[in-house]
């Protein structure tokens, strides 16, 4: 049985007749790395939100271990481009008051030193803990929504193109960052990703899934064997790779051609 089921589930929004979403169906094994690829306004977001509970869908199901998701969970922890914190709370506390609502019974202290170990965790100092948001780099605070993720230890991690609004190299950094995090086997998680890079879904994903211009449904869905993909070293002269970036773009813009 999947882990995470979407059956032909589609989306509109209330008193908009344009279709998002129309007859999706996917299915997603616990552990896996899934990347959604699509042009701008085919439904990569909305996807997201309906998959954190966020949203609902207007017809169709999507279930989490073969329970309906009807709403948002801690069984989901949502990393947003726009990083998602509180700019009247310090970046510990932004922390904190997740760590407060799936852990209710710890101590103030407790909660304080999990979320000081979950900065650590990000490559974060302690001192971080009391800065306010504003005076973060836009790096340091998608790291802090990254720790704010982590930290619930939720089993399923959704990115809605985190690294989008942030300079090359330190969107650089923080890929590798969700890579070696991904790869920590004691937090083994379900992760969704939204992304418009190619090379990027590439680098980070073990499954890709094109959406196609809306009303979308899945035009292309491949499992990647990592052990002959792109690394950051080879994503310029890799044969294999550069050949599969070529096929992500073909069916991309072929979807594009077809509808136009």
């Amino acid at each position: 049985m999947s882990y995470i089921t979407v059956e032909n589930m589609g989306f509109s929004y209330e008193n908009n007749s344009r279709k998002i979403l129309e007859g999706l169906n996917l299915e997603v094994d616990s552990g896996e790395f899934v990347c959604i690829l699509g042009k701008s306004g085919c439904g990569k977001s909305t996807l997201l939100r309906l998959l954190s509970g966020l949203e609902m869908p207007t017809y169709g199901s999507i279930k989490l271990n073969d329970t309906e998701i009807k709403e948002a969970g801690l069984d989901r922890a949502v990393v947003f481009q726009d990083y998602g914190l509180f700019p009247w709370f310090s970046a510990g506390d932004n922390i904190s008051l997740a760590l407060k609502q799936k852990y209710p019974d710890k101590s103030k202290s407790e909660i304080k030193n999990m979320a000081m170990e979950a900065l650590k965790s990000v490559g974060l100092e302690e001192d971080i803990y009391y800065k306010l948001p504003k005076e973060l780099s836009g790096g340091m605070q998608q790291r802090c929504a990254i720790a704010q993720a982590f930290s619930l230890d939720s089993p399923v991690l959704l990115m809605d193109e985190p690294f989008g609004a942030i300079d090359a190299v330190t969107r650089a950094n923080l890929q590798d960052l969700i890579i070696n995090l991904y790869n920590n086997e004691d937090q083994k998680k379900t992760v969704f990703f939204v992304t418009h890079d190619v090379d990027e879904a590439i680098l980070l994903a073990n499954r890709i899934v094109v959406l196609g211009q809306s009303p979308s449904k899945i035009i292309f869905d491949l499992k990647l064997d990592k052990s002959t993909v792109m690394t950051r070293e080879n994503q310029f002269n890799d044969k294999k790779t550069i050949e599969l970036r070529n096929l992500l773009i073909k069916k991309i813009n072929e979807d594009i051609s077809n509808k136009l």
